[in-house]
């Protein structure tokens, strides 16, 4: 099972609050494996991820993974203040973000490339591993949450 895999130490999540692994989690939550370089991952997963947070807020986990995995390898010195800088100042993500400067995390959660997105339940059961920035991969992830979630936006589940 998936949750019982690496999750990124506490010093590698470089905006926001670091988030404990998905098996201790009260709640169910996302987490999208992403890159800067990554088109789809910047225009269509990033903003998904922000809407999800303003419908769900608090009733969610969310985190965003910045790998190197399928892209050029960076050292972390020539990443981490540019994703800070577009985290903080550009995207103004309310949801914090994680490094993963090797791509063994990607690795190790069997993604398929970027965007990849991983959907746990409360407790950190893994519920589904979708590939893919496009409507049908969101459309799956949106319904599923609301489903985890209990009712619509704004309503107590």
């Amino acid at each position: 099972m998936l949750s019982s895999l690496p999750w990124p130490a506490p010093e590698d999540f470089v905006h926001g609050e670091a988030l404990p692994p998905p098996a201790a989690w009260d709640r169910p939550g996302l987490v999208m494996v992403f890159n800067l370089e990554c088109a789809g991952c910047v225009s269509r997963g990033l903003p998904f991820l922000k809407r999800l947070h303003a419908e769900h807020g608090e009733r969610v986990r969310l985190l965003a993974l910045h790998t190197s995995r399928g892209h050029r390898p960076l050292a972390r010195e020539d990443v981490e203040p540019t994703l800070v800088k577009f985290a903080r100042d550009f995207a103004r993500l309310p949801f914090p973000v994680a490094l993963d400067v090797s791509g063994d995390l990607a690795r190790a959660w069997e993604t398929e490339g970027t965007p990849h997105w991983l959907a746990f339940a409360p407790g950190g059961k893994l519920l589904r591993s979708v590939y893919g920035s496009q409507d049908n991969a969101q459309t799956r992830l949106a319904y599923l949450l609301e489903e985890q979630v209990g009712g619509g936006p704004g309503e107590e589940g």
